[in-house]
């Protein structure tokens, strides 16, 4: 999964920000951002395999102190640092507004926001379809397509 960031088309540079954004703003205000916003907003926007989703998220969220995994991504191929780069902008931005928002909220409000979207998220991949680069298996499971 490697994407040349000078090939990249003008709608997925601003869904990746957008995205980065989002995670960042929901990271400042109630905790949550990569495997909540980031990992489905890249299978299901961007067409994104659920590992080349998980390994980004993880590049972008714990590179530092989750060095040893983001590398073990980058060397099946699931770890596009252009795209990294590009998600760690927006979530630059969201963390702030995001942490600013929930500061200023009370914190009930802020507890009732992470729950919903919790459930929202849950309900998502439990009862829609299944994202791009599932494929059903002889047996009848699904397992992911592998490059």
């Amino acid at each position: 999964m490697q994407t040349n960031l000078k090939k990249m088309d003008m709608q997925t540079l601003l869904i990746l920000l957008m995205t980065g954004l989002a995670a960042g703003m929901l990271g400042g205000m109630v905790g949550i951002g990569g495997g909540i916003v980031m990992v489905p907003a890249l299978v299901y926007f961007l067409g994104f395999s659920q590992l080349s989703a998980q390994g980004t998220s993880l590049a972008l969220m714990l590179f530092p102190v989750g060095i040893f995994g983001v590398l073990q991504y980058h060397k099946q191929g699931h770890v596009d640092f252009s795209i990294v780069a590009i998600l760690a902008l927006g979530f630059l931005a969201g963390s702030y507004w995001g942490s600013r928002i929930s500061l200023s909220l009370p914190i009930m409000t802020v507890k009732r926001i992470f729950a919903v979207l919790m459930i929202l998220v849950a309900l998502k991949m439990l009862l829609l379809d299944k994202p791009a680069g599932m494929k059903k298996s002889g047996n009848g499971a699904e397992k992911e397509n592998r490059p």
